[in-house]
């Protein structure tokens, strides 16, 4: 007889492709993040981001940021330095790093993003569905630890 055996708090299971865990979905300023997974220690998501959107340099003092890149080219600003990332590659943004990601081509970006811990990424998501004011978005940014820069500290941003 086998037990089951839990380890954390990451629910067992598959979240199946194109589909958000437990319906979550956010509309944040153009792009839609979509939940795959959410735990104490990790939180997941997959982003589809139109041409010509981004997220402005900022930083997550509390968390480990990664993207996995599906479809499309990122571009990245990331501690100082502008770079690439396309199909295939792994991005990794330590806590503390100052960062951004555009999609600056002519076709969708597609990313598999995650943050450990998770902290309170999910609940900003939450605060964050469809504001349509940056402002607004920079502000509760602040209340969930994710710390944007201000408005031209990073040239090319």
């Amino acid at each position: 007889m086998w037990e089951e055996i839990v380890v954390g708090d990451l629910p067992k299971g598959i979240t199946l492709a194109g589909q958000p865990q437990l319906a979550r979905e956010w509309h944040v300023l153009g792009h839609t993040y979509q939940m795959k997974a959410n735990s104490e220690s990790s939180f997941a998501f997959e982003t589809y981001d139109p041409p010509g959107t981004g997220v402005p340099p900022h930083i997550h003092p509390t968390q480990d940021e990664h993207i996995y890149v599906l479809e499309g080219v990122f571009t990245l600003y990331l501690d100082g330095a502008w770079e690439t990332a396309g199909p295939g590659d792994t991005v990794r943004m330590p806590k503390g790093l100052p960062h951004a990601y555009y999609n600056r081509g002519d076709v969708p970006t597609r990313g598999l993003f995650w943050v450990s811990p998770a902290r309170r990424l999910a609940e900003l998501f939450d605060k964050l569905h469809k504001v349509t004011d940056p402002e607004e978005v920079v502000r509760l940014s602040a209340e969930c630890e994710v710390d944007f820069l201000p408005v031209g500290a990073i040239e090319g941003a």
